[in-house]
């Protein structure tokens, strides 16, 4: 059997958990009487998930080239999901004056468990490039 590229396994990695934290966290919202589908958290897990995989694979094609800034541009890329977190979700939290924590989490849930899955992938990579 053929081995996995990194890429592929990063992206199913990714892929997979997030579906998986998706569907505990609807069920636990769902469970307390919460708004399921409130607060952008579809358009949350997509934004997270897309940005996650656009870094890493981004970074993965420039690792030789660049490999002296795949920090630096992986911090960039950190930037670049603030930027979306306020273009597209900051404006509707903050809306009503305060952002709840069920906002807060609509967005950070994913943002957190695609951060530790792109620092342990960039890592492996930064490894393998000595």
């Amino acid at each position: 059997m053929q081995k996995l590229s990194p890429v592929t396994q990063f992206i199913l990695l990714v892929i997979f958990t997030l579906i998986v934290v998706f569907v505990i966290h609807t069920l636990w919202l769902e469970n307390m009487g919460l708004p399921v589908f409130g607060n952008k958290i579809q358009l949350s897990y997509i934004v997270n998930a897309s940005l996650a995989l656009f870094i890493y694979i981004f970074l993965y094609q420039l690792r030789f080239k660049l490999k002296d800034y795949i920090g630096f541009l992986f911090m960039a890329g950190s930037f670049l999901k603030f930027i979306f977190f306020f273009l597209l979700f900051y404006p509707s939290y903050k809306m009503d004056g305060e952002m709840s924590r069920l906002e807060f989490a609509a967005f950070f849930i994913p943002y957190v468990i695609c951060l530790f899955l792109e620092t342990i992938y960039m890592a492996k990579m930064l490894r393998n490039l000595k």
